[in-house]
């Protein structure tokens, strides 16, 4: 999984937890994927935001860019919104 489907997948398990349409009943476990889903997205998203070569720019891709900003609802440079 990318870290914008890291992200995708942790704010559903999440909803799917508060609207109570969770696969199975162990909320825990649920949410415990979440969080593990999260973590990995922030570890990517941490990655993303590094500088390269003293530059704000992240050295991204454009196209990987556009991905996590419209993962993230992220409007701007390289958002697609």
């Amino acid at each position: 999984m990318t870290g914008p489907e890291h992200y995708t997948r942790a704010e559903q398990l999440l909803r799917e937890v508060r609207d109570g349409h969770q696969e199975g009943s162990d909320v825990a476990a649920i949410l415990t994927a979440a969080q593990v889903h999260a973590t990995l997205a922030l570890a990517a998203a941490t990655a993303m935001g590094a500088p390269v070569d003293g530059e704000a720019d992240s050295g991204l891709p454009p196209q990987d860019a556009k991905t996590w900003n419209k993962a993230a609802g992220v409007t701007g440079k390289g958002g697609d919104r």
